[in-house]
């Protein structure tokens, strides 16, 4: 239960992501405003491209 608020804003994922990043010797990153729409964008599409590949392998239609 990472994330216990239901508005699902996502700060406690945040932080819980950004303290991994320090952990672990990576750059944390933090997604301005300009960037938001294409990483919105980006990661839907990769995601949407997974979910294909998974369709694919069982020959379902989509």
């Amino acid at each position: 239960m990472i994330h216990p608020f239901q508005d699902g804003n996502g700060r406690v994922g945040r932080l819980i992501l950004f303290k991994e990043c320090l952990s672990n010797g990576h750059v944390p990153f933090i997604i301005t405003e300009e960037l938001k729409m294409s990483y919105y964008r980006d990661t839907c599409l990769t995601a949407q491209d997974n979910y294909k590949e998974v369709l694919d392998k069982y020959r379902i239609k989509y």
